[in-house]
């Protein structure tokens, strides 16, 4: 839980994150950063979103299911429902390939339409990886069965302090770390609902080298944000059974070689 996981991109997989932006791991090709808006562009003339849209719980403008301009092919405008609890208003739900694309638009993104349904079932794939470690993490004071997530923005462009960190030891350990960045950030906001609590995660979306059969995989460091004590705890206990379970193995694995010896 403490370090980023890697997972390999399965075929045909269409669940994940509840966030309507991006896509960073799922079939043959994804692409390189978060591709739908997590923030209003920055434009010196006119901002292009209307900001009476704005979704205030993931900060995300409505997005339309209508074709965009010199749009060529027709993608599907279903979207499909996540399995992550939204509080008493069911689940969330993904944006529709076709939403998906309209994002892309705004954000003046070329992609090929041809491959956005992958991209939306990677970004899906992702984000339901994440919600399974965040659980993983909520285990810890026995809110991970009513869990919810109550809101969430992606924060693309913006680096957190554990993924500056692990730069710079790839730069100077470029043997066991990886230098390069992550392509995404998410920041979620959980509720645990017996107490009334709320916790804050921070997601950082990683590129991994592909399978050998070219498959992508794609690598996910959760955890909770250093907001409170509580967390701090957390991460240091984590961190701690990762270190002590990974010297019990280089001990027993040293054991081996020498009775085989």
């Amino acid at each position: 839980m403490g370090q980023a996981s890697s997972s390999p991109v399965p075929p045909n997989s269409a669940s994940g994150c509840p966030v309507p932006h991006q896509s960073q791991p799922k079939t043959a090709q994804a692409a390189e950063k978060c591709p739908v808006p997590h923030q209003a562009p920055q434009e010196p003339a006119k901002c292009p979103i209307d900001h009476g849209s704005i979704n205030p719980d993931n900060q995300m403008p409505k997005l339309s299911q209508a074709q965009a301009p010199n749009q060529s092919i027709e993608l599907p405008t279903d979207r499909t429902e996540s399995s992550i609890p939204r509080g008493d208003e069911g689940r969330w739900e993904y944006p529709s390939p076709q939403q998906f694309y309209n994002a892309l638009v705004r954000k003046g993104w070329e992609t090929p339409e041809e491959h956005v349904v992958t991209m939306v079932e990677i970004h899906n794939f992702l984000n339901e990886e994440a919600w399974e470690e965040v659980k993983k993490w909520e285990k810890r004071h026995d809110s991970s069965g009513d869990l919810q997530l109550a809101r969430f923005k992606g924060r693309p462009g913006e680096m957190s302090p554990k993924a500056r960190i692990l730069m710079v030891a790839g730069w100077l350990f470029p043997s066991r770390f990886n230098s390069e960045p992550p392509f995404d950030r998410h920041d979620w906001i959980v509720r645990r609902p017996k107490t009334g609590e709320e916790q804050r995660y921070v997601i950082d979306y990683y590129s991994a080298p592909p399978q050998e059969d070219g498959s992508p995989v794609f690598s996910l460091d959760v955890r909770p944000a250093l907001d409170n004590f509580s967390s701090v705890q957390d991460r240091i206990a984590v961190l701690t059974e990762e270190v002590w379970s990974n010297f019990r193995k280089d001990q027993k694995s040293n054991g081996s070689s020498s009775k085989a010896s």
